[in-house]
């Protein structure tokens, strides 16, 4: 069997994304996280908003203290990137002003963790060329990003192009493509059904498994090493409020998938997913340690 590289992201961000304004996911999740990596000895990469480094030094520095990497995540969790489907409210930032918003988020990270972050993802994986020669610009390493259900191109890390962060090139920068389950035949205009998110939870780390060994055969065909770049919330590993929820001048009501299970059964099958990784013989890297 090919060596199986696994990278596992925490984007650390408000309860259910940009639904919310709270970090009560942040700050009783993280904890839970942090005790099952130490448990199966290892490590992972912790993408913080700027404003979750700020509101929630003492996660940062639990973060640090386990040695594990803390890396950045937009200011607010904003769509920094191309949007790939529309979600009401949520306008990109002009390209123009990407990298003034990555420096401005990598300093208030900096300023909180005492280490400037060198590993980025944006937020939704909505991701752009601008993004990347920001990253790029700004000294970054690496870039979680690349969606791979939605493009369907590149399986393993590889060097962004200057005009198209979508293509192999000769940038330093090295982009992470996210795990999707390219073996199956989507029935989603996006392909969103091939990204494994969050299946682990919504049903089980078996459900998942069966999605990674379909993917793992796929790129067996392909002659390629299986890369895996998963990632997760700390809200998900507390329970999040359910139904209508209100606060300034309105209200939302997310999708019930999104919120589905979080709390114990997110962290026993998260538990359980490391576990069924490790009899695969899969190595675990923070996003930082990535070469192509």
């Amino acid at each position: 069997m090919n060596k199986i590289k696994v990278v596992l992201g925490f984007d650390m961000e408000t309860d259910i994304g940009s639904w919310t304004p709270w970090y009560d996911g942040l700050k009783n999740g993280t904890p839970v996280i942090l005790n099952i990596l130490k448990k199966h000895g290892i490590t992972g990469t912790f993408f913080f908003t700027g404003d979750s480094a700020k509101k929630n030094p003492k996660a940062v520095k639990a973060v640090k203290t386990a040695k594990h990497e803390i890396g950045c995540h937009t200011l607010f969790h904003e769509t920094i990137g191309e949007a790939l489907f529309e979600i009401p409210g949520m306008m990109p930032i002009l390209p123009e002003e990407v990298e003034n918003r990555i420096r401005l988020a990598t300093e208030w990270v900096e300023e909180v963790a005492g280490v400037r972050p060198v590993s980025f993802r944006c937020p939704r994986l909505f991701g752009s060329t601008a993004v990347v020669n920001a990253l790029e610009n700004l000294g970054y390493k690496t870039d979680a990003t690349y969606p791979m259900y939605y493009f369907r191109e590149q399986l393993v890390p590889y060097h962004p192009a200057k005009k198209d962060w979508t293509k192999k090139g000769r940038m330093k920068i090295v982009e992470l493509p996210n795990f999707a389950d390219l073996s199956m035949k989507s029935k989603d205009e996006f392909g969103r059904d091939m990204d494994q998110w969050p299946l682990f939870r919504t049903e089980s780390a078996d459900k998942v498994m069966e999605h990674i060994n379909g993917y793992i055969a796929f790129c067996s065909k392909k002659g390629v090493e299986p890369f895996l770049c998963f990632y997760f919330h700390p809200w998900e590993f507390w329970p999040m409020r359910e139904g209508l929820i209100h606060y300034g001048e309105g209200a939302v009501m997310p999708d019930p998938f999104i919120i589905k299970n979080c709390g114990k059964y997110a962290e026993e099958q998260f538990d359980l997913l490391i576990g069924r990784l490790k009899e695969l013989g899969a190595e675990f890297y923070q996003a930082r340690q990535i070469t192509t």
